[in-house]
């Protein structure tokens, strides 16, 4: 059985249509159903509608860490492959780390300024930590408990990595966790561009097979996502009634906000300070810009960037085919900003206060998660559920963004791939001229 043939937009809609049909249908059991059937409402709720809703995200969970792995393998492999392209390969990883870091910046600071996810009243926020108790009581106990920062950055280099990614979602884990994961698979990575390629091609072959073994599997998952947002939000419209809606509206705007901030701010001052004119470049980017917005791929985006990269942006085609096809899945400044802000926004919801150190862990994983999310349309999910599991927010929390993610992964893939495109101008000494 191969992925999903399912069209991208036809999905997106059936995900779309669950969790409008589940949470009309919970507003109505909510709202409508007299004081005495609600003892019998919860009972349903609990045994019923929230474990089916769960089944497609155990089938998530099953792939994030061989995911996570497999991913950022192959994405260091090309990243630091530096004895093909020398200087351009070193620039191109230092501005890709560098967007990253300034997109996950934008992400906290506006989280932290506007908190978004307070915006639920206290009744309401109350009855979704008292739904999903323990893993919320057990949140906050760890937010208590924060190690030194020096014992947490050390715990980023794990001792032993097959133990690390066993407990990568066990809350009682004082090692590094997904983050060390991470961590070992940016190491792999590199060992594995120094190594003989002769002697590492085994291993590549074994690494891609996993990644495309995991997205099959997370396309399996998809498929039964509908049935299970339509559960899941049925559960969380039916204890929280109308308070939902305005907050989930709030963090919609927030995630714009830190998309436009990236994309109207920080690339023109990028592409400016390096001589580069900011006019030139969106006019000769915008066709793939509206590509990837309407696709929500990177992947799928990935030809016409490579023909507006050299046709209209005049960058090098050996510059361009490195640069673009790496950022295809390895530089997603949208998608690292888009997962600070929802994990962050989540802590939030749930009551959970997360101190500056884990904070800064939370910004560290969503830049790392940028290297390894898949270049297509919902490829950020189980990364976004690792990194909430990571905190011990429940992962059932999901449900509450995922209805409005097909809106929001067509703005960050946009995003993704202007970014892509900034990188590939500014590594290139013969791209479009510095005049507008």
């Amino acid at each position: 059985m191969g992925q999903d043939a399912t069209p991208t937009h036809a999905r997106s809609t059936r995900i779309l249509f669950g969790l409008v049909f589940g949470l009309a249908l919970g507003l109505i059991a909510g709202g409508l159903l007299p004081e005495s059937s609600q003892p019998q409402l919860s009972w349903w709720i609990d045994q019923v509608v929230q474990p089916a809703g769960r089944v497609f995200l155990r089938i998530i969970f099953m792939v994030v860490v061989p995911l996570i792995l497999s991913a950022i393998v192959l994405g260091t492999m090309e990243m630091g492959d530096l004895r093909t392209l020398g200087r351009v390969g070193t620039r191109t990883l230092l501005l890709t780390l560098l967007l990253s870091t300034l997109s996950v910046g934008i992400a906290l600071a506006l989280v932290n300024t506007l908190s978004p996810g307070t915006a639920m009243p206290e009744s309401s926020r109350k009855a979704l930590i008292s739904t999903y108790g323990g893993a919320s009581r057990t949140s906050i106990e760890r937010g208590t408990r924060s190690q030194p920062v020096a014992t947490t950055l050390l715990n980023f280099i794990p001792e032993n990595p097959l133990a690390e990614a066993v407990n990568s979602f066990n809350p009682e884990n004082t090692g590094g966790g997904l983050m060390a994961v991470m961590v070992f698979s940016l190491f792999v990575g590199f060992a594995m561009t120094v190594a003989p390629r002769e002697k590492t091609l085994v291993l590549r072959g074994f690494f891609e097979g996993m990644f495309e073994i995991s997205m099959v599997i997370i396309g399996f998952a998809l498929r039964l996502a509908p049935y299970g947002v339509a559960c899941l939000g049925f559960a969380v419209a039916a204890r929280l009634g109308f308070d939902l809606f305005r907050t989930l509206g709030f963090y919609t705007g927030v995630v714009l906000l830190g998309l436009a901030l990236q994309q109207f701010v920080v690339y023109p001052a990028v592409l400016r300070f390096t001589g580069h004119s900011p006019m030139a470049f969106f006019r000769g980017a915008k066709e793939a810009i509206v590509t990837a917005f309407s696709t929500s791929s990177s992947n799928a985006t990935l030809p016409v960037s490579l023909r507006v990269a050299e046709q209209d942006l005049k960058i090098p085609p050996r510059i361009a085919r490195f640069v673009l096809t790496v950022g295809a899945s390895a530089n997603q400044n949208g998608t690292a900003l888009y997962e600070g802000v929802t994990v962050l926004f989540l802590a939030q919801v749930f009551g959970v206060e997360l101190s500056l150190t884990q904070q800064v862990v939370v910004a560290l994983m969503c830049i790392m998660a940028g290297i390894g999310t898949a270049g297509v349309p919902g490829g950020s999910l189980p990364l976004v559920v690792g990194v909430l599991l990571s905190i011990n927010v429940p992962a059932e929390a999901i449900a509450i963004i995922l209805g409005i993610d097909r809106f929001l992964d067509m703005c960050r893939t946009a995003l993704n791939v202007t970014g892509d495109l900034v990188i590939a101008t500014v590594v290139s000494p013969e791209s479009l001229p510095s005049k507008a």
